[in-house]
Protein backbone atom coordinates (compact mmCIF):
# COMPACT_ATOMS: atom_id res chain seq x y z
CA UNK A 1 0.00 0.00 0.00
CA UNK A 2 2.75 2.30 0.34
CA UNK A 3 2.86 5.48 2.29
CA UNK A 4 4.51 6.41 6.07
CA UNK A 5 2.79 3.97 8.31
CA UNK A 6 1.67 4.97 11.52
CA UNK A 7 -0.19 2.77 14.19
CA UNK A 8 -3.90 3.34 14.89
CA UNK A 9 -5.90 2.64 17.66
CA UNK A 10 -6.60 -1.48 17.37
CA UNK A 11 -10.00 -1.11 18.75
CA UNK A 12 -11.11 0.48 15.45
CA UNK A 13 -13.87 -1.59 13.97
CA UNK A 14 -15.09 -1.51 10.29
CA UNK A 15 -18.48 -2.72 9.24
CA UNK A 16 -18.75 -4.74 12.30
CA UNK A 17 -16.23 -7.40 11.24
CA UNK A 18 -12.75 -5.52 10.46
CA UNK A 19 -10.38 -4.58 13.10
CA UNK A 20 -8.01 -1.66 12.34
CA UNK A 21 -4.63 -2.90 12.93
CA UNK A 22 -2.75 0.38 11.38
CA UNK A 23 -2.76 2.74 7.91
CA UNK A 24 -0.62 1.24 5.26
CA UNK A 25 -1.08 4.28 2.93
CA UNK A 26 -3.37 7.72 1.54
CA UNK A 27 -3.79 9.46 -0.95
CA UNK A 28 -6.64 11.66 -2.61
CA UNK A 29 -9.03 8.90 -3.21
CA UNK A 30 -8.88 7.68 0.61
CA UNK A 31 -7.35 5.36 2.79
CA UNK A 32 -5.64 1.77 2.95
CA UNK A 33 -5.39 0.36 6.39
CA UNK A 34 -3.88 -3.09 7.42
CA UNK A 35 -6.99 -4.70 9.01
CA UNK A 36 -8.05 -8.19 10.68
CA UNK A 37 -11.44 -10.06 9.33
CA UNK A 38 -12.88 -11.00 13.02
CA UNK A 39 -15.01 -13.79 10.92
CA UNK A 40 -11.89 -15.70 8.93
CA UNK A 41 -9.14 -14.55 11.23
CA UNK A 42 -6.93 -13.17 7.97
CA UNK A 43 -5.27 -9.63 7.70
CA UNK A 44 -6.81 -7.38 4.53
CA UNK A 45 -6.33 -4.10 3.04
CA UNK A 46 -8.93 -2.38 3.61
CA UNK A 47 -9.60 0.54 1.34
CA UNK A 48 -11.97 3.33 2.65
CA UNK A 49 -12.94 6.35 0.57
CA UNK A 50 -12.53 9.80 1.57
CA UNK A 51 -16.29 11.54 1.14
CA UNK A 52 -15.91 12.27 -2.20
CA UNK A 53 -18.25 13.13 -5.28
CA UNK A 54 -21.03 10.75 -6.78
CA UNK A 55 -18.95 10.04 -9.16
CA UNK A 56 -15.93 8.27 -7.18
CA UNK A 57 -18.73 6.43 -5.09
CA UNK A 58 -19.93 4.93 -8.11
CA UNK A 59 -16.65 3.61 -9.25
CA UNK A 60 -15.90 2.79 -5.91
CA UNK A 61 -18.89 0.56 -6.03
CA UNK A 62 -17.96 -0.95 -9.47
CA UNK A 63 -14.76 -1.76 -8.25
CA UNK A 64 -16.08 -3.60 -5.44
CA UNK A 65 -18.87 -5.51 -7.28
CA UNK A 66 -16.74 -6.17 -10.11
CA UNK A 67 -13.79 -7.96 -7.68
CA UNK A 68 -16.74 -9.47 -6.03
CA UNK A 69 -17.50 -11.54 -9.62
CA UNK A 70 -13.74 -12.36 -10.94
CA UNK A 71 -12.22 -15.44 -9.04
CA UNK A 72 -8.38 -16.25 -10.27
CA UNK A 73 -5.29 -16.43 -8.40
CA UNK A 74 -3.72 -13.40 -10.59
CA UNK A 75 -6.79 -11.06 -9.37
CA UNK A 76 -6.46 -9.70 -5.92
CA UNK A 77 -9.19 -11.52 -3.71
CA UNK A 78 -12.15 -9.66 -2.67
CA UNK A 79 -13.40 -10.44 0.97
CA UNK A 80 -16.35 -7.91 1.28
CA UNK A 81 -17.59 -3.64 0.59
CA UNK A 82 -20.24 -1.86 2.66
CA UNK A 83 -20.69 1.57 4.56
CA UNK A 84 -19.09 2.88 7.70
CA UNK A 85 -21.06 3.69 10.36
CA UNK A 86 -19.90 7.29 9.27
CA UNK A 87 -21.11 6.20 5.43
CA UNK A 88 -17.95 6.23 4.29
CA UNK A 89 -17.42 3.16 1.69
CA UNK A 90 -15.24 0.93 1.96
CA UNK A 91 -13.62 -2.11 0.73
CA UNK A 92 -11.89 -5.23 1.93
CA UNK A 93 -9.44 -7.20 -0.17
CA UNK A 94 -6.66 -10.12 0.58
CA UNK A 95 -3.79 -8.56 2.70
CA UNK A 96 -0.47 -8.67 0.08
CA UNK A 97 3.30 -8.55 0.74
CA UNK A 98 5.13 -7.75 -1.70
CA UNK A 99 6.09 -5.14 -3.79
CA UNK A 100 4.34 -3.53 -7.30
CA UNK A 101 5.61 -3.88 -10.71
CA UNK A 102 6.70 -0.36 -10.87
CA UNK A 103 8.65 -0.39 -7.39
CA UNK A 104 10.32 -3.49 -8.65
CA UNK A 105 11.05 -1.58 -11.90
CA UNK A 106 12.48 1.17 -10.41
CA UNK A 107 14.93 -0.49 -8.72
CA UNK A 108 15.84 -3.37 -11.61
CA UNK A 109 14.66 -4.59 -14.92
CA UNK A 110 13.41 -7.70 -14.97
CA UNK A 111 15.23 -10.71 -16.88
CA UNK A 112 13.30 -11.79 -19.73
CA UNK A 113 12.03 -14.99 -18.71
CA UNK A 114 10.49 -12.90 -15.72
CA UNK A 115 8.86 -10.49 -17.87
CA UNK A 116 7.58 -12.92 -19.61
CA UNK A 117 6.18 -14.93 -16.67
CA UNK A 118 4.39 -11.51 -15.19
CA UNK A 119 2.69 -10.85 -18.37
CA UNK A 120 1.12 -14.20 -19.27
CA UNK A 121 0.12 -14.29 -15.19
CA UNK A 122 -1.62 -10.69 -15.92
CA UNK A 123 -3.01 -11.44 -19.07
CA UNK A 124 -4.42 -14.74 -18.28
CA UNK A 125 -5.91 -13.02 -15.03
CA UNK A 126 -7.48 -10.52 -17.68
CA UNK A 127 -8.49 -12.75 -19.91
CA UNK A 128 -10.84 -14.08 -17.02
CA UNK A 129 -12.08 -10.57 -16.46
CA UNK A 130 -12.76 -10.28 -20.26
CA UNK A 131 -14.67 -13.36 -20.34
CA UNK A 132 -17.37 -11.93 -17.97
CA UNK A 133 -16.85 -8.19 -20.43
CA UNK A 134 -14.53 -6.32 -17.73
CA UNK A 135 -11.87 -4.14 -19.05
CA UNK A 136 -9.35 -2.92 -16.65
CA UNK A 137 -8.56 0.17 -18.55
CA UNK A 138 -5.28 0.78 -16.36
CA UNK A 139 -3.21 -1.60 -16.62
CA UNK A 140 0.15 -0.35 -15.36
CA UNK A 141 2.91 -1.70 -13.29
CA UNK A 142 1.74 -0.32 -10.46
CA UNK A 143 -1.92 -2.10 -10.89
CA UNK A 144 0.39 -5.70 -10.74
CA UNK A 145 1.59 -6.62 -7.29
CA UNK A 146 4.18 -9.10 -7.05
CA UNK A 147 3.44 -11.46 -3.58
CA UNK A 148 6.53 -11.93 -1.99
CA UNK A 149 8.87 -10.36 -4.89
CA UNK A 150 7.67 -13.21 -6.85
CA UNK A 151 6.93 -12.49 -10.82
CA UNK A 152 5.27 -16.00 -10.53
CA UNK A 153 2.67 -14.96 -7.79
CA UNK A 154 1.79 -11.67 -9.62
CA UNK A 155 -1.84 -9.85 -9.21
CA UNK A 156 -3.78 -7.80 -10.96
CA UNK A 157 -5.18 -4.63 -8.81
CA UNK A 158 -7.63 -1.47 -8.96
CA UNK A 159 -10.76 -2.23 -11.16
CA UNK A 160 -12.02 1.03 -10.09
CA UNK A 161 -11.84 2.52 -13.71
CA UNK A 162 -13.03 -0.98 -15.42
CA UNK A 163 -15.52 -0.90 -18.32
CA UNK A 164 -18.72 -3.34 -17.97
CA UNK A 165 -19.32 -3.58 -21.52
CA UNK A 166 -22.85 -4.08 -22.10
CA UNK A 167 -23.86 -4.95 -18.61
CA UNK A 168 -24.10 -1.20 -17.50
CA UNK A 169 -23.95 2.06 -18.37
CA UNK A 170 -20.95 3.88 -18.53
CA UNK A 171 -19.54 6.15 -16.16
CA UNK A 172 -17.64 8.23 -18.19
CA UNK A 173 -19.07 11.07 -20.33
CA UNK A 174 -18.12 11.39 -24.41
CA UNK A 175 -14.29 12.83 -24.75
CA UNK A 176 -13.32 11.78 -20.81
CA UNK A 177 -10.26 10.10 -20.53
CA UNK A 178 -9.94 7.54 -18.10
CA UNK A 179 -6.75 5.49 -17.53
CA UNK A 180 -2.88 6.40 -17.25
CA UNK A 181 -1.97 7.41 -20.75
CA UNK A 182 1.67 6.24 -21.53
CA UNK A 183 -0.16 2.41 -20.56
CA UNK A 184 -2.93 2.73 -23.09
CA UNK A 185 -4.34 0.62 -25.80
CA UNK A 186 -4.23 2.46 -29.36
CA UNK A 187 -7.92 1.95 -29.64
CA UNK A 188 -8.69 3.00 -25.67
CA UNK A 189 -6.57 6.27 -26.58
Amino acid sequence: AGGRERDVLPTTLIGERFEIVRLAGSGGMGEVYRARDRTSGELVALKVLAGGRAAEHARFVREAEVLAGLRHPGIVRYVAHGATDQGRLFLAMEWLEGEDLGARLAREPLAIADAITVVRTAAEALAIAHRQGIVHRDVKPANVFLVGGDVARAKVLDFGIAHLGRHVASQTATGVVLGTPEYMAPEQA
